[in-house]
């Protein structure tokens, strides 16, 4: 879905321009998103599989949930959106704790180039998944995964090719501040 995005400067300091997703994308220009980690007592989190229609890393196993802050829309705002819209489920600002905020960029093919500035969260998963309902535009499955697991399978190349990539300093920021939470 094309929606209206804050543009950034290299920075992440908002510009005052808004531009359709689709146009910040074709020009690589940053733009805010916002990722959330679910994780539970039982030190697993929570993957998605991106839908076979997504123009990146269609079929691939991702965060919890991710998706772009709309225009005007705060990270805590879109993110609480955005696990209502793809995975169902009811959660308040309050259950988000944010770990931290970090550029990306991506040159997927000649009409996408991803300049995004992650922000991003983790939230502990009290509900069953037989609770959630995904949006099928946005994820085809859901499951949760031993974060060792998780971690050993992205160090295997044959493994880590069923996932969307991340930088090890994301992994590392993301998965220090689950593991400190499941101590």
């Amino acid at each position: 879905m094309d929606e209206l995005v804050d543009i950034l400067d290299s920075e992440g300091n908002p510009t005052g321009k808004t531009l359709l997703k689709s146009e910040a994308h074709q020009k690589g220009l940053f733009h805010p998103t916002v990722h959330v980690w679910m994780y539970t007592d039982e030190k697993q989190v929570l993957l998605q599989k991106r839908a076979p229609n997504k123009d990146t890393y269609p079929n691939k196993w991702d965060v919890s949930v991710a998706g772009h802050i709309s225009a005007g829309e705060t990270p805590e705002v879109s993110a609480v959106r955005e696990v209502q819209e793809e995975i169902g489920l009811t959660i308040s600002e309050n259950d988000l704790e944010k770990v931290g905020v970090l550029r990306s960029s991506v040159v997927h093919s000649k009409t996408i180039i991803d300049c995004e500035f992650h922000h991003i969260y983790i939230v502990k998963l009290k509900q069953s998944l037989k609770t959630l309902q995904l949006q099928e535009s946005e994820v085809t499955a859901i499951k949760l995964v031993a974060i060792e697991q998780y971690l050993k399978e992205l160090q295997d190349f044959e493994f880590m090719q069923n996932y969307v990539p991340k930088t090890p300093n994301y992994i590392d920021l993301v998965f220090s501040e689950i593991r400190r939470k499941t101590r």
